[in-house]
């Protein structure tokens, strides 16, 4: 029999998971290093396909085969789930907890409402990593960035760091062309990776576990502390702390950003700050999509979730745990709502075709094409919020 077919497809968190989700199929999102496909086609040695919304679907080449394995983009991979999924016998499923990790279809499915498992025999398993919120990036993303490290078989490599910094401990992976000046960096609790042409510029501090992405940019005197990882092309300033920025966004000012989760295409102006912790210390609230209501994190730190194309002018303060969906542009003063809608102009609505005419000239500045598949996406999402 030839080698399995791979699906990486959005389970029923997805919903959870938004406004993340709003513009990507769950297995783009980063954590770490890596994004959760890429993860799996390491752990793999192979490409994998995506299944997920029908308006999401033309932005990603999707293979419809026989003798395929399905997985959960959700869950995240390690050696002994991988190995487990790769054995499973036609017409089986994995479980956890009621949540399905992955299934062997001997039919090939090509909409996420062809998936019954009532078809299937199940076989449960337990303690598997899994997003189901989109906290959970955060929280996770400090031993996403370790594990990410040996997914790659990186080595250390402190040769390669100018003698203008101080390094402490010698867990710092320099990826070609990534440059570092006049700062300091602290590897005694875990790793440090530059990616290819990134830079650190002069006099930044910066603490493990720390992902910088291939061509994003520290700028001056930046802060970072642990379980951070900024996205490829992203251009960050002033002080962040156990956050996730995607790719293409940018933090280029003073402010603080802490546990938070920020898509593509986002601007924090200057100086704008994100609280993270409240003041009587309990458990912070955040809006949820699927029930528009406010659930418990069950975190006492949480800062800001905020979807693609999204813009805060500067001075803005966001309370703990907002949440700002995609294309939303927030300018008002004081404390903006703890949620704040897709395509929301402060209390108006962002037209559709000047969002559009934005979203083409911030992506001309990455040489990147506004393609309809893009146009078509966001607008379903205006269509629907």
């Amino acid at each position: 029999m030839s080698n399995p077919h791979f699906i990486l497809f959005d389970g029923p968190q997805r919903p959870d998971l938004l406004p993340i989700t709003a513009t990507r199929a769950i297995a783009d999102l980063r954590i770490g290093i890596l994004t959760i496909k890429e993860k799996w086609e390491k752990h793999l040695n192979t490409s994998v396909s995506i299944l997920t919304q029908h308006y999401l679907q033309p932005k990603y080449p999707f293979q419809n085969q026989k003798n395929t394995i399905y997985i959960n983009a959700a869950f995240l991979p390690n050696k002994n789930l991988v190995d487990t999924i790769i054995q499973l016998n036609e017409a089986t499923a994995l479980i956890q907890e009621n949540k399905i990790i992955a299934f062997k279809s001997k039919k090939a499915i090509s909409t996420l409402e062809a998936i019954n498992l009532n078809e299937y025999s199940v076989t449960e398993i337990s303690n598997q990593n899994v997003i189901q919120y989109p906290w959970d990036i955060f929280t996770q993303n400090g031993n996403e960035i370790k594990n990410d490290i040996q997914l790659l078989d990186l080595k250390p490599n402190p040769d390669k760091l100018s003698k203008t910094n101080i390094l402490l401990g010698n867990q710092i992976y320099i990826a070609d062309g990534a440059t570092c000046e006049a700062s300091v960096l602290n590897t005694k609790d875990g790793p440090i990776y530059l990616g290819k042409d990134s830079e650190v510029m002069e006099g930044c501090t910066i603490r493990a576990p720390f992902a910088l992405g291939e061509h994003a940019t520290l700028k001056m005197q930046t802060k970072i502390y642990g379980d951070t990882s900024i996205g490829p092309y992203c251009k960050v300033g002033g002080e962040v702390s156990n956050s996730v920025l995607l790719a293409y966004s940018n933090k280029g000012h003073d402010g603080f950003l802490g546990n938070s989760v920020i898509g593509e295409w986002c601007n924090l102006g200057a100086d704008t700050n994100n609280s993270n912790l409240k003041n009587n210390y309990s458990k912070v609230k955040a809006y949820h999509y699927p029930t528009k209501s406010y659930i418990n994190t069950n975190l006492q730190f949480c800062g800001l979730i905020m979807g693609d194309h999204a813009k805060a002018a500067i001075n803005t303060q966001f309370n703990t745990g907002t949440v700002v969906g995609v294309f939303a542009n927030v300018f008002s003063a004081g404390f903006p709502p703890k949620f704040i809608a897709d395509f929301a102009w402060n209390l108006d609505v962002f037209q559709l075709e000047k969002a559009y005419e934005v979203a083409q000239r911030v992506m001309e500045r990455r040489s990147i094409i506004l393609t309809e598949n893009d146009k078509n996406i966001l607008k379903y999402i205006y269509e629907n919020r």
